[in-house]
């Protein structure tokens, strides 16, 4: 599959099972900005007819800030954030302009478990899957050739070509968790 990053930078690599080196995805690795962002809603936006208000605006920055951009935000999660920039912004403005970003292109929602769907940036041409924590509910984004490489395998045994797909899996980290955003008692573990 296209846009892939080569799986041999060991800087930030993880070892697994047989000593192969898994590579969580890098922050630089997304290709849109905050500007972008406005920018592409804002398109959007005169084309549907609709306003390119300034509460809209905000939820956008606060959902592309790079400082945030790799967490895959809740509406309730990026509620938040919006509020603590701007308490004026209530929910249902929140909920709407995520909508908007979804419809735009700009953000796709996920199942990665929970009630909740989660968001993130959608970035044409790249390429990641997720694993989930199941004891604090942390996302990593990681990227694995070997998997990548076996999915073509089956599919075209089967007689398939692969447009598009989504993994997700769910564990448990061992006793030296180091997932950022891990929410487990530092003290339990």
């Amino acid at each position: 599959m296209a846009g892939r990053q080569d799986a041999t930078d060991e800087t930030h690599a993880v070892p697994l099972a047989d000593g192969v080196l898994s590579r969580p995805r890098e922050t630089e690795a997304y290709s849109v900005d905050v500007s972008q962002a406005l920018e592409k809603l804002s398109e959007y936006l005169s084309k549907q007819g609709l306003k390119s208000t300034s509460q809209r605006r905000v939820v956008t920055e606060v959902f592309f800030d790079p400082d945030q951009i790799h967490g895959h935000p809740t509406v309730d999660e990026l509620y938040g954030r919006v509020r603590a920039r701007d308490p004026k912004i209530g929910y249902a403005t929140v909920y709407r302009t995520v909508k908007l970003l979804v419809d735009s292109g700009l953000v796709s929602p996920r199942n990665l478990g929970g009630r909740q769907t989660r968001y993130e940036v959608e970035d044409p041409g790249q390429h990641h899957d997720h694993l989930v924590c199941v004891d604090c509910g942390a996302v990593v984004e990681f990227e694995e050739e070997r998997i990548e490489e076996l999915q073509d395998e089956v599919a075209t045994r089967l007689g398939f070509s692969l447009s598009d797909h989504r993994m997700v899996l769910y564990g448990s980290p061992g006793p030296d968790c180091n997932v950022p955003g891990c929410e487990r008692d530092v003290e339990a573990r």
